[in-house]
């Protein structure tokens, strides 16, 4: 689920420290790219939801693994969507909610974070410190993230039990809410706390900077965070969360997958699908 720093050719060779994690009774089975259903877009731009469509459908062509996808730019009015109702075990990319629901209590108690939530935030977000986030886990409790949950309208999401945050199910429908909350003014998170987690997130030490940000313009500042967890069904989980601002760039990126055979190939799907993405708004 990302614990410790991880080098380039770790990634591309699939060597992870991860956290064990009990498998789940009833995982989702991995579909058959045979099933694989139609990318959705949309956009205000002529030609670019065609153009998005073909493209993500190209990268994808020829995987195994369940891919899904939620694009949202809001310069061009443009969104796109694959399986965005399907759930996921989330790995890592949960420690975005633990963080919102950190920083919306804190709001709603009139505090500043303490030294030690700073700490432990910091680590949790930029190295994927998996200790951190069972700390911060243990502090909230389930039902807090339950009412952040709520709060954001990700109502497609349900928290880990037993302390497994790692097994929370997600959908990238529910990611892109998430996304959408922490990059523009909203009733759940304040504009401090928006600020604060893009901060962190555009902190992600170099090693995890794989995922949505392959193929991004040099002129976008990069937010990310990344899930990477493998079990004993179904393989790999490979997650990514993506958000561009600055330069004229205003759009998020989500892609989840599971069923690969090794990380690398899951970064290989993400990164694919995610140069497409950024190649097309680059262009619009």
């Amino acid at each position: 689920m990302g614990h410790t720093r991880i080098s380039r050719r770790a990634v591309a060779a699939a060597v992870v420290a991860g956290v064990a994690v009990p498998v789940a009774a009833g995982a989702a089975t991995a579909e058959a790219a045979s099933a694989t259903p139609e990318v959705s877009c949309a956009s205000a731009a002529p030609g670019l939801a065609a153009e998005l469509q073909r493209d993500i459908t190209k990268a994808l062509a020829g995987g195994t693994a369940r891919t899904a996808v939620s694009l949202h730019d809001r310069t061009t009015g443009t969104a796109c969507t694959l399986r965005a109702d399907q759930h996921f075990d989330s790995a890592s990319t949960v420690k975005v909610t633990v963080l919102a629901t950190l920083l919306r209590d804190a709001q709603q108690h009139h505090r500043h974070l303490t030294s030690r939530e700073a700490g432990l935030a910091t680590a949790m977000i930029t190295k994927s410190d998996n200790d951190a986030t069972t700390a911060l886990w243990k502090q909230l409790g389930v039902a807090e993230v339950g009412d952040f949950l709520a709060a954001a309208g990700m109502n497609h999401t349900t928290p880990g039990g037993a302390g497994a945050w790692g097994l929370t199910q997600i959908t990238a429908g529910d990611e892109q809410k998430l996304m959408d909350l922490l990059t523009s003014p909203n009733a759940v998170l304040g504009d401090n706390a928006r600020a604060y987690a893009l901060k962190l997130m555009g902190e992600v030490v170099p090693s995890q900077r794989w995922g949505t940000p392959a193929g991004a313009p040099g002129s976008a500042v990069v937010h990310v965070k990344n899930g990477w967890l493998s079990r004993a069904t179904h393989g790999w989980r490979v997650h990514s969360l993506g958000a561009f601002t600055g330069g004229g760039h205003d759009y998020t990126i989500t892609v989840l997958t599971d069923g690969d055979k090794t990380m690398a190939s899951g970064i290989a799907t993400i990164q694919a699908v995610s140069r497409a993405i950024h190649r097309d708004l680059d262009a619009a």
